[in-house]
């Protein structure tokens, strides 16, 4: 008894001291990365200082990039790109004090990712906050920069605001959007919903990066008793930030107000049957290929659970201006005809 007794203690201890060394890693990084983009500032501001004052021209930045590496040979860095990009975050942030700003906080790639694809700096500095909250690498800021999240965050119809508390409805708002993006999926129309069901479990990586950060995944189909009967909730998942269950329903077309109590039902259920005494209400999330917003919002009037009701896309639609320049299949095939005649 004592010796299990004592392994308890033990893998308690190792847990912490695991944390520990998890959390002082975390610091040492933020430390050495905050000086490396101090470092980087400051090589961009003495380039710009010199070529401003002295006239020296674009090319003393190659001879700098050769007189570095050959002094510092196992230090990476210093090519002639990247000192050029040197330059070009100083001069980005010359009137701010660099010190103090969340740039620091971020790796030098997320950095030079924003100032390229994001020229308005307070659109710039929210994508920043989010890489910071949410761990995101440089591949998802890409990606989420592309598919314009700071557009989609927040945006769903809910009735968060009449079910839960102020501060927690705003916070759940931002946790979830509209519409969502599956363009990674290669399903095309027609298709049921346990086919899209089917791919979005196929690409989880990418289908869990698209819902946000702290959804963890539970099942699919998952089995409900209620009294005699059995139900199956198409998607389950727990958000580790919100503390709940969320229930997700899959459905093709157009959005039908009876999905609303289906929906509300399941999440009373999944509070009955699986939440734990700490948890929140459990959340639903409809998401249908398109709504009507008015029959959405009196949809939520009456249910008694925190539900959201989004779209999906499974690709990007162009814009209706586009669409009408497109050649049709006749026009190419004319194109097509016409270059072998000439040929001929």
């Amino acid at each position: 008894m004592k010796e299990i007794d004592r392994s308890n203690e033990y893998n308690s201890f190792l847990v912490d001291i695991k944390n520990q060394i998890k959390v002082s890693q975390q610091k040492a990084f933020s430390a050495i990365n905050q000086e490396m983009i101090l470092l980087y500032f400051n090589i961009g501001l003495a380039i710009e200082k010199r070529q401003n004052e002295l006239g020296w021209g674009a090319k003393v930045i190659d001879k700098l990039s050769r007189d570095i590496l050959r002094e510092f040979p196992n230090m990476s860095g210093f090519s002639t790109r990247n000192i050029k990009l040197m330059v070009q975050f100083y001069k980005e942030y010359a009137n701010d004090e660099i010190g103090q700003l969340s740039v620091a906080q971020i790796p030098w790639t997320h950095n030079i990712i924003l100032i390229q694809k994001i020229k308005d700096k307070v659109l710039r500095y929210w994508y920043i906050q989010k890489t910071l909250e949410n761990g995101w690498s440089k591949d998802v800021l890409s990606l989420m920069i592309k598919s314009e999240v700071h557009k989609r965050e927040g945006n769903l119809v809910s009735n968060f605001k009449n079910i839960l508390p102020p501060f927690e409805s705003d916070f759940v708002q931002q946790s979830f959007k509209d519409p969502y993006r599956f363009d990674f999926l290669t399903i095309t129309e027609p298709f049921r919903e346990r086919e899209l069901e089917n791919n979005l479990i196929k690409h989880m990586e990418r289908f869990l990066i698209e819902l946000g950060s702290g959804f963890a995944f539970v099942g699919r189909q998952y089995k409900l008793e209620v009294g005699d009967d059995e139900f199956y909730i198409d998607l389950l998942f727990y958000h580790l930030k919100l503390r709940c269950f969320v229930v997700i329903e899959l459905k093709k077309g157009k959005f039908k107000p009876e999905y609303s109590g289906q929906v509300n039902f399941y999440c009373s259920a999944v509070d009955s049957v699986l939440a734990q005494k700490e948890d929140n209400p459990t959340i639903g999330l409809i998401l249908c290929q398109e709504k009507n917003e008015i029959v959405a919002e009196y949809s939520l009037r009456n249910m008694s659970q925190p539900i959201g009701i989004s779209e999906y896309q499974l690709t990007e639609i162009l814009p209706k201006e586009f669409e009408s320049s497109l050649p049709t299949i006749e026009m190419i095939e004319n194109e097509l005809n016409i270059g072998l005649e000439e040929i001929g």
